[in-house]
């Protein structure tokens, strides 16, 4: 994304450090000479003229000047600034590999184009741009239209609503604030007023150069789709649409992420930037500024209501969006006839009337909040449909005759509150998402639901009036998702559950089921099982469970009420299979025998030795009374001493800072003595909060500051003995007592944790609530220090500013030859007393911290 201020940051850098280099280059606008001259030599002569201070290189031709610049170059400490890269003929030219350049050289690149970097390989080293915070966003305004830090009194409103429109974009807050520099504060509304329709022109040059520089024209169309239409939406549901208008919407969202034209929500929703998204607005808008009916996409509502009100439409328009929320407006259906290219229609509040026998048979989204209808009509055929969205219709059923709709894979009439029964599914043969939530009079599911080869979801969330699941549904064998809660009149579920070899994740909050089938965890790829809100189990019930899976010396069948049937227990191996468990306790759920297995599983089964040995060293640890886990009934622990160090384990959970593969690998390792560096992602938005307790668990309450929770970091101090005879971590438990909930997670969850499971931990972690983290060691381990931190988004600590990186945004890159940037946030030493490990984390955080100034580029 242009405007952000890539280039005025590689400025400052190559200023502040280009005296400690032998030489130095700064080639500015890459992309705009390398389109504008032909001579493109030139600029490998400039930096061999830079860095040499002599004009006496001679340079015929690219491939000769890159052997001239590799000869040279390779004998120099070098600093090389290249900006606006935007392709990799320019990155071959002048950088092409760490041995064109001496020891200790730095190169920067600022681009647009995360791909170019990932092709070039220096994708690790990526820095992102953030738009500027509100503060800074009103400094940099209030400079250049006051001449001051701070807005003149009189203009302090107006001030703030030119920062909200800018959202944090530098370009547009400098040429807002000079533009209204000189004018009076009568006219600073009006201008306001005139943006919100016409974009300025400097700012929209600069930002259409990203939508330019798309190479396919399917690409195009599709960011100029979601500028219009799908800002908000899930990501795989606007792909399923656009692909199926043939635009290739896999590869080319891929591309709009990489050029930072869109990114993605913590719930994998579409988003924009306010000003990209009036770039694109303003793209159709150009295609005919005086007349709309001639436009590609319409979302204007007056210039819509003109449209239809008068039969204006044309087979120009291929999408339209037309929102009444507080009112209804009634149309005639004529309206949309003449527009024959329709492929997109969003509509609420309205109320179409008349024949639909001449409406649009190419529409592939039809998305209708409020659907006045209780069957949709006869003649409204739409064979070419992808997308059904009837969110708070009147619909008591969708089709009085079932139409064939081979195209349909998003079928969405939630809030539907008069529906009474589904459709004939076998005429809907491609359906992938079936979505009815609050229906409540819903009393049946079509038996035909198991011939959908192709569902992947269903969620039937509050849909009070359903007693049971057709017995055909269980024969899904493609379903990944299925969503029960709030379906209070369901009483059980089937053994058949187990030929859902598919199924992922199992959400039956809120039900009146009072048995969990003990075929639960035999589905081949369970990973995530919600339960809660059940009645009538002991609140005791709850902690029992915890204690018993944390002590080794302990049964877990001893601890549970008799109301499980103890006698049918099955093996563990179907159990392993299971990557998450969550079950709200303190409810009349009986948990079956394979559930109160897989507890028994996670936990050391086998590690009932009254004594175990632990390892430390002399001048560590002077005299350490390790005591049990949790219950005194395994007795005193006896440390022996040896020459191993403690060694250390950091963990970390969250969709937002990714844990790098190598972190994954050894996160795991043999515990051998050595010690693992680790790298954990962050950006310099966010907030750190850390609680640490010396044993295997931290408690905590969830801070009340701090809007979405990005990251959870767990750092363990550990011993071992010299024969491991069993794992290290076994996994992890996190226990919600204001909920009385309990998540547990394997070892090889947390090695491959991914999106759905983060969402498992934040949906159940809300502010103010009272929060245990607890680790599971195997036998022989000694847990001395437990340690976690949560990060937010929101930077309330402004002590602690953090600064790394990847994301598919505005980037800059720092990349070097044979000298590394010094990046160190691991821990690289043996401890030297019982206080090290919180040293240690100290230290990890000094040195995000570090990493953070950009002077150690």
């Amino acid at each position: 994304m242009g405007g952000m201020g890539k280039t005025t940051i590689a400025k400052a850098i190559y200023n502040q450090i280009g005296s400690m280099f032998e030489g130095r280059s700064f080639l500015l606008n890459i992309r705009e000479f390398w389109q504008t001259h032909t001579n493109q030599v030139s600029l490998q002569q400039k930096v061999l003229s830079d860095v040499y201070k002599t004009t006496t290189f001679k340079i015929h031709n690219i491939e000769s000047g890159k052997n001239i610049l590799k000869e040279r170059l390779s004998q120099n400490t070098v600093l090389l600034v290249l900006d606006d890269v935007s392709e990799l003929d320019q990155l071959r030219a002048l950088c092409g590999s760490h041995q064109w350049f001496g020891p200790g050289s730095r190169i920067i690149i600022t681009t647009r184009d995360l791909h170019l970097l990932k092709s070039c390989g220096v994708y690790y080293r990526v820095y992102r741009i953030e738009e500027m915070g509100e503060s800074e966003s009103l400094e940099l305004f209030s400079w250049h239209a006051f001449n001051q830090s701070s807005p003149i009194e009189d203009f302090a409103t107006h001030s703030t609503d030119v920062i909200a429109y800018a959202g944090g974009l530098p370009l547009a807050l400098q040429v807002l604030g000079s533009y209204l520099s000189d004018c009076e504060i009568t006219v600073w509304q009006k201008v306001l007023d005139k943006l919100k329709c016409i974009p300025h022109d400097e700012v929209q040059k600069k930002l259409k150069v990203s939508f330019d520089g798309l190479k396919d024209i399917t690409e195009k169309q599709i960011f100029l789709d979601i500028a219009c239409f799908f800002i908000g939406m899930d990501r795989s549901d606007v792909i399923q649409i656009l692909n199926g208008c043939g635009l290739f919407a896999d590869i080319g969202i891929k591309v709009l992420e990489e050029r930072s034209l869109v990114t993605l929500d913590n719930k994998n929703k579409l988003r924009m930037h306010d000003l990209l998204r009036d770039m694109g607005r303003q793209i159709i808008y150009e295609e005919s500024p005086f007349d709309p009916e001639d436009r590609s996409r319409l979302w204007r509502c007056d210039e819509v209501v003109d449209i239809l009100s008068n039969d204006k439409g044309t087979r120009a328009i291929k999408g339209l969006a037309l929102e009444f929320p507080k009112k209804t407006l009634s149309l005639n259906t004529m309206a949309f006839e003449k527009m024959n290219k329709l492929r997109l229609l969003k509509l609420a509040g309205v109320r179409l009337k008349g024949d639909y026998k001449n409406f649009t048979t190419d529409l592939r989204w039809l998305y209708w909040h409020g659907f006045s209808e209780t069957c949709a009509p006869a003649k409204f055929q739409q064979g070419s449909l992808v997308a059904v969205i009837l969110k708070y219709s009147n619909l008591k059923q969708i089709w009085n005759k079932s139409k064939v709709l081979e195209n349909l894979k998003i079928l969405n009439l939630s809030h539907s509150r008069d529906l009474t029964k589904t459709p004939e599914f076998s005429f809907l043969p491609n359906l992938e998402k079936l979505i009815l939530k609050d229906c409540p009079s819903l009393s049946k599911v079509s038996h035909s639901i198991g011939s959908l080869h192709k569902l992947l979801l269903i969620n039937l969330t509050d849909c009070t009036g359903l007693r049971k699941l057709p017995r055909n549904i269980y024969k899904l064998k493609s379903l990944e998702t299925l969503i029960l809660s709030g379906c209070s009149m369901i009483d059980k579920l089937e053994e058949d559950l187990e030929q859902m070899e598919s199924l992922t994740t199992l959400v039956a909050d809120k039900t009146a089921i009072t048995k969990v089938p003990f075929s639960i965890v035999k589905s081949k790829r369970i990973g995530y099982i919600s339960l809660c809100g059940f009645k009538g189990f002991s609140r005791d019930v709850f902690p029992s469970i915890i204690w018993s899976w944390m002590s080794p010396s302990n049964n877990v069948i001893s601890r549970v009420k008799t109301s499980l049937f103890i006698s049918s227990l099955g093996t563990s191996k179907d159990l392993l299979k299971l990557r998450v468990l969550c079950v709200e306790c303190g409810s009349q759920l009986q948990l079956n025998q394979y559930v109160a297995k897989f507890l028994d599983v996670l936990k050391a089964t086998n590690c009932y030795k009254k004594e175990v040995s632990a390892i430390a060293t002399a001048s560590q640890i002077s005299d350490i009374h390790a005591t049990p886990l949790i219950d005194d009934s395994i007795g005193h622990v006896h440390i022996s001493r040896s020459k191993n160090y403690l060694k250390s384990l950091l963990i970390q959970m969250g969709t937002k800072c990714p844990v790098s593969t190598m972190t994954k690998e050894s996160i795991f390792q043999p515990a051998d003595g050595t010690w693992g560096s680790f790298l954990l992602p962050s950006d310099n938005k966010s907030n750190w909060f850390t609680f640490s307790c010396k044993s295997c668990s931290v408690s905590f309450d969830v801070p009340m500051k701090g809007s979405f929770l990005k990251s959870m970091t767990l750092f363990v101090v550990y011993s071992s003995p010299d024969k491991i005879t069993s794992e290290g971590c076994q996994g992890v438990l996190i226990i919600n007592y204001t909920k009385a909930t309990i998540q547990t997670y394997k070892s090889d969850t947390l090695t491959s944790f991914g999106n759905e499971d983060w969402q498992t931990i934040t949906s159940n972690l809300e502010p103010g609530n009272k929060v245990e983290v607890m680790v599971v060691f195997g036998e022989g381990f000694i847990v001395e220090k437990t340690t976690i931190s949560l990060l937010y988004d929101e930077l309330i600590n402004t002590k602690m500013e953090l600064c790394d990186a990847v994301d598919e945004e505005d980037v800059i890159v720092s990349e070097s030859d044979n000298v590394d940037v010094p990046v160190d946030n691991s821990v690289t030493g043996p401890a030297q007393d019982e206080n090290t490990s919180e040293d240690k984390h100290e230290c990890i955080m000094y040195r995000k911290r570090k990493r953070g100034d950009m002077k150690t580029l």
